[in-house]
């Protein structure tokens, strides 16, 4: 847990001394901590990828059909977006350090089912309980993280390298799962997580110190319940929409149910004697305004990679394995931003460096309207490696923005509500655009509109989030 730097009482008249602050070099031991909390979070960014280009062998393999291959996805999705919340509590109060522990072996236990399923609904199960695990870990190792480093430049270089880790997780997730996929089966990218999960759980307890909220107030039962409910009705219903559309029936329940059930926790908090989540701490316009950039620069980022897999592999003809090394680029761009993102922010501060990076992050997609029908590999790989970099610095710098100044006690609702805003993120961009690439009639028409709306947003969201976050210091 990060130390505060002590206090002296001084003489009256007499200026105190400077307060110590923490080195910017890291000690060996801090070293492996981070190298054990971004291994956990490179672990569950890759799940949310490696499977995507087997899941043609694996539906063959255990005889799923197209529509129930969709069921892969979202099994995953459903728990790892809607308990999010829920567990970062539960850390603050009970231990983040012991459901950190608890979330990796379930996620390892999980890992195993899935590699060995021997039908859909095992496999089905297997993945739901990944979703599961993942929901444990994200929030408990974001919040293990940033009460172990202090503000600082300490926790801006933990951060960039976790949020580069995690970008590099969904690039490198696409490029393995098919090289494995070719050479061992789809059961090996549920294999390779066991595997990980385990070296993370066997090194973990030697270098992680419990931490939790020095006062235990009563669990929040009806907040969670109706929070859980509405993240999960909400996240099946943006999940399904783009198989079934928005106008089908559960659709249209499941997502009136997530809103009315989200209305119903916000009127709960209101009222909660400890509340799960704080209201006075959303109206803090950090925490409020750095999630709105975290949720644009996620949703807009996973539509532009859905779109441009699509434009690739259906209209130049690229293979998987060619479509990979584009990605690849991409992930290699994001790597040099995220070891440059902790000097920027350091300098520039966080809230101007997510406005600036949702701005270039909307110019840069803006350039992929340059792309044709004959040809168009290279300017995508050029656009979109570099828009990127400027997604990068949007999520070190919304992860910064929203936890800085929040007390240790509450990092881990913080944190929840940082990969809350993630995963939601991740959820909701394909639905509501990504689909319109398949709806124009023409591939490349929808390609573009898609583009034209993705860029749009951003240049405007970076507009609002400036506005929002204002240039006098928040609170």
């Amino acid at each position: 847990m990060a130390i505060d730097t002590a206090s002296s009482t001084t003489a009256p008249g007499t200026v105190p001394a400077p307060a110590p602050t923490a080195p910017e070099q890291l000690s060996r031991r801090a070293k492996l901590v981070l190298l054990v909390l971004c291994a956990a979070q490179f672990m569950v960014a890759l799940d949310f990828s490696v499977l995507n280009v087997a899941l043609p062998v694996l539906g063959k393999d255990l005889g799923m059909s197209q529509s129930g291959l969709q069921w892969a996805v979202t099994a995953f999705a459903l728990p790892s977006g809607g308990f999010l919340l829920l567990f970062g509590r539960i850390a603050d109060l009970f231990g983040r350090r012991k459901l950190f522990l608890t979330g990796l072996a379930v996620f390892g236990a999980a890992s195993v089912l899935a590699t060995l399923a021997w039908n859909p609904e095992v496999f089905l199960a297997g993945r739901a309980l990944q979703g599961l695990g993942a929901a444990v870990i994200v929030p408990t190792g974001m919040s293990l993280l940033t009460t172990t480093f202090p503000e600082g430049p300490q926790r801006n270089r933990a951060l960039g390298i976790s949020g580069t880790l995690m970008s590099l997780g969904f690039t490198v997730g696409m490029v393995l799962g098919g090289v494995l996929t070719d050479t061992l089966g789809w059961r090996s990218t549920m294999g390779l997580l066991g595997i990980v999960s385990a070296a993370v759980l066997v090194l973990a307890p030697r270098l992680l110190t419990e931490s939790r909220n020095p006062v235990r107030p009563r669990l929040d039962v009806p907040g969670a319940v109706t929070v859980t409910g509405g993240l999960l009705a909400l996240i099946y219903a943006l999940s399904t929409a783009a198989q079934k559309g928005f106008g089908h029936a559960d659709v249209i329940g499941t997502l009136v149910a997530g809103i009315a059930l989200l209305a119903a926790f916000v009127a709960v908090e209101t009222k909660a004697e400890a509340p799960l989540v704080s209201l006075p701490m959303l109206k803090r316009r950090t925490v409020a305004w750095g999630n709105v950039g975290g949720l644009i620069t996620f949703s807009m980022m996973s539509t532009v990679i859905f779109v441009l897999t699509l434009y690739l592999q259906e209209v130049l003809n690229l293979s998987s394995f060619e479509t990979g090394l584009v990605f690849g680029v991409q992930g290699v761009m994001s790597a040099v931003a995220g070891a440059l993102a902790s000097k920027v922010i350091g300098r520039f501060g966080a809230r101007r460096v997510l406005v600036v990076s949702l701005l270039g992050q909307g110019l840069f997609i803006a350039g992929l309207l340059t792309i044709g029908t004959q040809s168009g590999a290279l300017l995508a790989t050029l656009f979109v490696s570099v828009s990127s970099m400027f997604h990068l610095g949007a999520i070190i710098s919304y992860g910064l923005t929203v936890t800085s100044g929040v007390p240790d006690e509450e990092q881990g609702l913080a944190t929840g509500l940082v990969t809350t805003t993630q995963q939601v993120g991740l959820t909701i961009g394909i639905p509501l655009l990504g689909v319109l690439a398949t709806t124009q009639g023409d591939l490349f028409t929808g390609v573009r509109t898609v583009l034209v709306l993705d860029a749009a947003i951003l240049v405007v969201a970076a507009g609002l989030v400036a506005v929002g976050l204002g240039r006098r210091k928040t609170q």
